[in-house]
């Protein structure tokens, strides 16, 4: 397999990786010169960690180039997909971002796109001959770490479809959905609700698919304890974590994570490295 990694400390896949040289002109443009010397005839996938704007317009002159080489076949694996979030507009004057990105995507033609835990189902039905990996084994990963039994701690309603599902693939470990209210014209959280009278001191798990700032998890630990919840810990698909770690540490025992966003080093956070 060939395989054209654009962040060098990515390497998701095993296969023959494509050299290259990237650099960014004075007026903000990402370059790419690839060597040649490589099979055109294989299928190439591109891998990147996009985390900003112009990580996505590296992938995009890179399957420019590719292309021009004589290259047919170029898959795409971008782990955390952007804007997805943003998949339904909230108030007159915003994106849907999520198909912005999902339409820059497209026009590329890539012969498969896989992303790992989408935030929703709509980054799946936007895309073309797109692939989802689940987060069914990072979240096995992370009860093998913990190393005794836990809960699954479902935060909202929009995770609720896709923990029962990680419960049936772990067996049937038990889940406690909780739910929380956000206004959406200033994303202000507030009405964190643990729907279970009494967790009796059981050790419990938080599974979502992004953190940010880290509110939505502070306020659901608050809850938790409330109700007598053991010890907490938090896994998400996607580490951000644009307010870093001090109160979040303070409440969970640890934090689990993969590379999909970045790299991360810190005593709270174990992070598990993604492999396609």
């Amino acid at each position: 397999m060939l395989v054209l990694n654009l962040d060098p400390s990515f390497k998701p896949v095993d296969g023959q990786a494509i050299n290259f040289k990237a650099l960014t002109f004075y007026g903000g443009e990402p370059h790419i010169k690839i060597e040649p010397g490589f099979d055109v005839n294989q299928t190439v996938t591109i891998t990147q960690r996009i985390n900003s704007f112009n990580a996505l317009g590296f992938i995009c002159i890179a399957a420019d180039a590719l292309r021009r080489m004589g290259v047919a076949k170029i898959n795409l694996f971008i782990p955390y997909f952007p804007g997805a979030r943003q998949d339904r507009v909230m108030v007159p004057g915003e994106p849907l971002t999520v198909k912005v990105n999902a339409d820059i995507i497209n026009a590329i033609q890539f012969n498969k796109v896989t992303v790992f835990d989408p935030h929703s189902e709509v980054t799946p039905a936007l895309l073309n001959n797109c692939e989802v990996i689940t987060n069914h084994t990072f979240i096995e990963e992370v009860m093998q770490s913990i190393g005794s039994n836990v809960r699954l701690i479902s935060p909202d309603g929009g995770a609720l479809k896709k923990i029962y599902k990680v419960s049936e693939y772990l067996g049937g470990v038990n889940v406690t959905e909780c739910s929380k209210s956000r206004d959406v014209k200033t994303g202000k959280l507030s009405g964190f609700k643990v729907y279970e009278d009494d967790l009796n001191g059981e050790d419990c798990l938080i599974v979502d698919d992004i953190c940010d700032g880290g509110g939505t998890f502070i306020g659901l630990a608050e809850a938790l304890k409330a109700k007598n919840a053991g010890n907490l810990y938090l896994a998400v698909s996607h580490g951000i974590f644009s307010k870093g770690f001090g109160v979040l540490g303070d409440y969970f025992t640890k934090i689990y994570t993969t590379n999909s966003f970045t790299d991360m080093e810190n005593k709270k956070v174990e992070q598990i490295a993604i492999q396609l």
